[in-house]
């Protein structure tokens, strides 16, 4: 077993062979990658029930298990996403804004990878091959480094992939696994400025912040959810409640689902009720303020805890506000600067939301559960950036690029 020095070592030796890669090249290694994960998708589930059973006898909650959870659909979607991927433009080595000074030289901003980028992530098997595919197809080598509730299935994944990589052409070294799952093997990574070029932590909130907080590696906050959904006076009922049970329960165990529900005071009660129901009836426990809990029966009394908390569960925080401003103050208060979404018919209101709410992705009358790099046409994520320097909300192949200027000239001295 290598080493994560070793890994890093290995991974930045592999960086100039990999920039050689053409489009074409590194097109069919992925195509390639695709097929593998397909025909081989009942070995991956194989070694995915052994994390499925060791997750189970610890106690890991039934979203957690949801998250860690791979089946051939699942599978099929990895691929997918790893194929549509393939078929995005090459970022690499596209040059812009050339233009051509008065001395005569002939100036262009080129499109470069970042070199090695490592990523630190818990229970989401499925981000092992998104990372590697991503990566890939922009020149970098990869470091994945994976939580222990997923260490067989990302084991079998990477094998898979490396295998299929590396008889296409795809230099070795250049996707390296650290399958030490201690807690030193992640604080080594985070001091391996020499080698690798930005870490992106993945997963929870103290995952992310421990990583902000010790990483000598430049990184990139992701991932923290606690988004809310505002419904506005002038809303359709029928539609808030379509968006509102979407945005929470299609998969409450992910980032992008809704956590907390603003309701405006002066929408007509009964309306409030029927919202608040239907959410109910849908499995929902809602965690409301004094009026929420004053007309509902079965809401639990909310505290301040339970408008930060990112629940992942089938749980939503409720409160009634008194119009526009109490909701974008409220939100500005507890946002993760994730998503957060405005339901009404009024267009200003909907402008001002746009406006004044700052998040990665905010929404007019649409669920946040497509904050998404396959829902945004990115094939996949390396995750959602909540942060604004470099790269923010979904981080796609553009992302994990940066540049250089190149210039022409012709004997040209200052």
């Amino acid at each position: 077993m290598d080493t994560v020095i070793e890994i890093a070592k290995n991974a930045k030796s592999a960086t100039t062979e990999v920039l050689q890669l053409t489009t074409g090249q590194k097109n069919k290694i992925l195509k390639d990658i695709a097929s593998a994960l397909i025909n081989e998708s009942d070995y991956i589930i194989m070694q995915n029930k052994l994390d499925l059973e060791s997750g189970a006898a610890a106690g890991m909650s039934k979203a957690l298990l949801d998250r860690l959870t791979l089946n051939k659909e699942r599978i099929k979607d990895m691929a997918k996403g790893v194929c549509q991927i393939a078929d995005l433009d090459d970022p690499i080595g596209v040059v812009n804004e050339t233009q051509r000074r008065p001395n005569g030289l002939k100036i262009g901003n080129m499109c470069v990878p970042l070199g090695v980028v490592a990523i630190i992530y818990e229970a989401r098997p499925n981000v092992t091959s998104d990372a590697i595919a991503l990566c890939l197809k922009t020149s970098n080598c990869v470091i994945l480094r994976g939580g222990k509730e997923a260490i067989n299935s990302n084991k079998a994944i990477v094998k898979i992939i490396t295998s299929a990589a590396e008889k296409a052409g795809l230099p070795e070294g250049a996707i390296g696994l650290i399958t030490d799952i201690s807690r030193e093997s992640a604080n080594q990574l985070m001091k391996l400025h020499d080698y690798v070029d930005l870490l992106i932590p993945r997963g929870g909130a103290s995952l992310i912040n421990t990583v902000i907080e010790n990483s000598t590696v430049p990184t990139i906050q992701t991932g923290v959810g606690n988004c809310h959904i505002f419904v506005e006076k002038t809303a359709d009922i029928k539609m808030a409640k379509e968006i509102i049970i979407n945005a929470k329960t299609q998969r409450p165990s992910v980032c992008n689902a809704a956590e907390t529900l603003l309701i405006d005071g002066n929408l007509d009660t009964a309306a409030q009720m029927d919202i608040i129901t239907s959410l109910q009836n849908s499995g929902v426990e809602i965690h409301g303020d004094d009026r929420v809990c004053s007309m509902c029966d079965g809401a639990i009394p909310a505290n301040e805890t339970d408008f930060e908390n990112e629940y992942l569960d089938l749980k939503m925080a409720v409160k009634i506000v008194d119009g526009f401003d109490e909701a974008v103050a409220h939100i500005q208060k507890y946002s993760t600067m994730h998503s957060e979404c405005i339901i009404t018919n009024n267009y200003e209101l909907s402008q001002k939301f746009l406006d004044t709410v700052d998040a990665a992705a905010v929404y007019v009358n649409a669920s946040t559960r497509f904050t998404d790099g396959f829902e945004f046409g990115y094939g996949a994520e390396m995750g959602i950036s909540t942060q604004k320097l470099h790269a923010r909300g979904p981080m796609g192949l553009k992302a994990l690029t940066s540049n250089k200027y190149i210039i022409y000239g012709n004997g040209q001295v200052r």
